[in-house]
């Protein structure tokens, strides 16, 4: 029998199993565990996919919303798919509400004149000014401030974007949680305007949903972020601060249940060691068991100077170019505009200072291991 395929239009149904929060009381943050059921539903994965899910928006922004325009709930308009249903309905389920598009904005300035304030940020072409508006702005944010536009419910909908999936490293492998899939997801709010808002995704796992509910689901594969072979004896680095560790807490459940051969060594940060430490009990069971054979932690918070993962990638430069040297494969996962440039410059540098090579040479060796698929990023 053929294996049924997932996607956006035929997604998995799964179902939320169970969550809990990892991070400790007293943390600044909220870090949650979900572990999401299958259901035998054929959908498959590889350690270093992500699975794709289709939130819905949470009703009360839909409301907020349809109160400063001022429309009819149950006014039809189009759904994501073109069929007619209720704007209230298309609005928490078929569209985007958060971010405006900029098709949304240039509608809006042609509505309210060339001196509107959208409409002289919009004909600067002043990107930096663009972004300083829409920081924190929503669509509601754009209604609220341009009072008497005339839209209709069909016309309004017309200019705002499909809801989208959002893309979740998994952090579990089916060898060892069989018709499972696990997600390791911080949960984004923030207040903005007067309001509490918050990512889209996040929120919906967080809050709106109970263990039973269904999860409109797919894999997106991982092609360029995969494990060595089992029997492969290449070592192994991890690099996963904050929710980035996903995907290692995957590759080591894989490599305990395949008994992976080839040495492995994780690095992990947080803000703080007691509230902030996820799978600390997993990660030592992995070092006493001998499935990882390093763990190299930096809490940023715990000390008077700030402490990264790429100060630890410095402080054990000496070894971190013997595992290198020995062929080693080096992933990093997380925070794209940040961490993942520091982490880079920290491998140019031990690969200088350990390695005996010049900046060009380094830079070369770093092209080698993209070539080589020896350097594997999965940032975001």
């Amino acid at each position: 029998m053929e294996k049924p395929k997932f996607n956006k239009k035929n997604p998995l149904l799964a179902k939320l199993k169970h969550s809990y929060v990892l991070t400790k009381e007293g943390s600044g943050k909220d870090t949650r565990h979900y572990e999401i059921s299958l259901c035998g539903g054929g959908l498959e994965y590889l350690p270093g996919d992500s699975l794709a899910v289709q939130a819905t928006n949470d009703p009360e922004w839909a409301d907020n919303l349809i109160v400063n325009l001022g429309f009819d709930p149950d006014a039809q308009v189009p759904g994501a798919n073109k069929e007619p249903k209720g704007l209230r309905d298309a609005l928490t389920n078929d569209y985007a509400i958060g971010t405006p598009s900029k098709k949304f904005l240039k509608a809006v300035a042609e509505k309210t004149g060339e001196n509107s304030a959208l409409s002289k940020i919009l004909a600067s072409e002043d990107k930096s000014q663009l972004n300083d508006y829409l920081w924190g702005t929503w669509v509601v944010d754009v209604i609220a401030g341009n009072p008497g536009l005339d839209f209709t419910p069909e016309e309004f909908v017309g200019l705002l974007q499909k809801l989208n999936v959002r893309l979740y490293s998994i952090s579990s492998s089916l060898a060892a949680v069989p018709d499972e899939v696990h997600l390791t997801v911080a949960t984004v709010e923030y207040e903005s305007n007067g309001y509490q808002r918050g990512g889209v995704c996040s929120t919906w796992l967080a809050h709106r949903l109970e263990e039973g509910t269904q999860i409109p689901c797919f894999i997106t594969p991982g092609k360029g972020f995969r494990l060595p072979e089992p029997e492969e004896e290449t070592p192994i680095i991890m690099c996963g601060p904050g929710t980035g560790i996903a995907p290692f807490r995957s590759f080591l459940q894989h490599r305990k249940a395949t008994n992976a051969k080839g040495d492995a060594w994780l690095f992990f940060g947080e803000q703080h060691e007691k509230t902030e430490y996820f799978y600390k009990e997993e990660f030592a069971a992995y070092q006493a068991d001998g499935t990882l054979n390093k763990l190299t932690t930096a809490f940023s918070r715990d000390q008077r100077e700030k402490i990264y993962v790429q100060h630890r990638m410095l402080e054990e430069g000496a070894e971190f170019w013997a595992w290198l040297d020995k062929g080693a494969i080096f992933y990093v996962c997380g925070d794209a505009s940040r961490m993942a440039n520091d982490v880079d410059e920290a491998l140019h540098r031990i690969i200088q200072d350990h390695g005996g090579k010049s900046s060009e040479e380094a830079a070369e060796y770093v092209a080698q291991m993209k070539t080589d698929k020896r350097y594997r990023r999965d940032v975001y």
